[in-house]
């Protein structure tokens, strides 16, 4: 149900639109076995379970987010939860605090030659609660089947995993270019204490030893995150016995404990996120890079020329559908703008006509004038 601005008694009206639901699903189940299988009569259930419960009265409640404190269970994520009564495959999602959209996200990789049209080469379609950085391992797969993998792959920063950066390298020796997260700790936004770059990391002695020159007592991991932008840490940690004297102690940590614990990605990955970290704030780095903005034209022509945006067809399958389809209107439309060339390529010869050419036998232009 969808309220006006200014609703006159929402709970109420809520409360109302969920018991007629219910009187309607019981009334199906008990007088329509037949229908109960169908789309509409399950969509209908899933939403009733994912904004309802009862308490322990029976009584019909509403779900609440977790952090509004509503009593009984909180809503379901967002991978799970239905947004769309039309298609129940589609899913919320919200990039920062601005941009939010109900549907699926697409992907689009294109060639970028100073000398040529930019030709869209893969077209990823994903549910839209996948991150960015999941999307990149998929994308070099399909484009080694074509034979079409790029010597430098430059991705926004969102793409910019460090684990599959490592990847696209060792397995398809592709060079993955884009912007790498900065170094997310406290001290570092603020410029001012211990940051995790000032520990001294020795991976051959698994040890890690602090600015004041404390060496840490335990080490553990690699660990996965939680972070779609992270790979797997390794934790480093430190005692109260080392932490609580130490005269520093107040540019290293805040903690209620007063220890410190600093996280760390394993030797490869640290390595690469080191040599990225230095490379793009070079001037070569940054002009190289500047070519990707063009990209940003061809989802506007995507969305805005081709209404890429509006979702024709129900289900992620006709969805990607839809989306290699524009893909080649725009690939047509940039082609069908070049010049003509002057100087045509000859077709290649029949196997008929070396045949012909080999003992010196003439061919006419026209081969209908044979019979005549």
């Amino acid at each position: 149900m969808r309220l006006d601005k200014n609703p006159t008694k929402p709970k109420t009206r809520i409360l109302t639109t969920g018991n007629d639901a219910v009187r309607l699903l019981a009334n199906l189940y008990r007088h329509g076995a037949d229908r109960t299988s169908g789309p509409r009569v399950q969509a209908l259930r899933r939403i009733m379970v994912q904004n309802y419960h009862r308490d322990t009265a029976g009584h019909l409640c509403r779900r609440t987010a977790e952090k509004e404190g509503g009593p009984g269970p909180g809503l379901p994520p967002s991978s799970r939860a239905v947004v769309s009564p039309y298609d129940t495959s589609a899913r919320y999602a919200r990039h920062g605090h601005i941009i939010s959209w109900k549907a699926l996200s697409a992907h689009l990789t294109e060639t970028c030659a100073p000398d040529g049209p930019n030709v869209i080469t893969d077209v990823a379609t994903t549910a839209a609660t996948t991150h960015d950085s999941r999307v990149l391992p998929g994308i070099h797969t399909r484009l080694a089947r074509r034979g079409l993998l790029p010597g430098e792959h430059l991705a926004d920063a969102g793409y910019t995993f460090l684990p599959h950066l490592e990847q696209a390298t060792r397995e398809h020796q592709v060079t993955v270019s884009g912007p790498v997260r900065s170094n997310p700790t406290r001290q570092h936004r603020q410029n001012g204490g211990f940051a995790r770059d000032d520990f001294h990391i020795d991976y051959d002695q698994q040890q890690v030893t602090c600015p004041p020159g404390q060496v840490s007592v335990g080490r553990h991991g690699p660990y996965p995150t939680s972070s779609p932008t992270a790979g797997p840490l390794i934790v480093a940690r430190f005692t109260k016995s080392q932490c609580r004297p130490c005269p520093a102690r107040t540019q290293c940590t805040t903690t209620a404990d007063n220890v410190r614990t600093v996280g760390f990605p394993p030797r490869e990955l640290r390595d690469l996120q080191l040599r990225i970290r230095t490379e793009q704030q070079t001037p070569e780095w940054k002009a190289r890079y500047a070519v990707r903005s063009g990209v940003e034209g061809t989802v506007n022509e995507f969305a805005h020329g081709h209404g890429m945006r509006h979702w024709r067809y129900r289900g992620q399958g006709k969805a990607h559908i839809q989306h290699v389809l524009t893909a080649i209107a725009v690939n047509i439309e940039r082609l069908s703008k070049l010049p003509p060339d002057e100087t045509p390529m000859p077709r290649r010869s029949t196997a008929f006509q070396n045949y012909l050419d080999q003992r010196a036998i003439p061919r006419p232009k026209s081969w209908r004038t044979l019979g005549s």
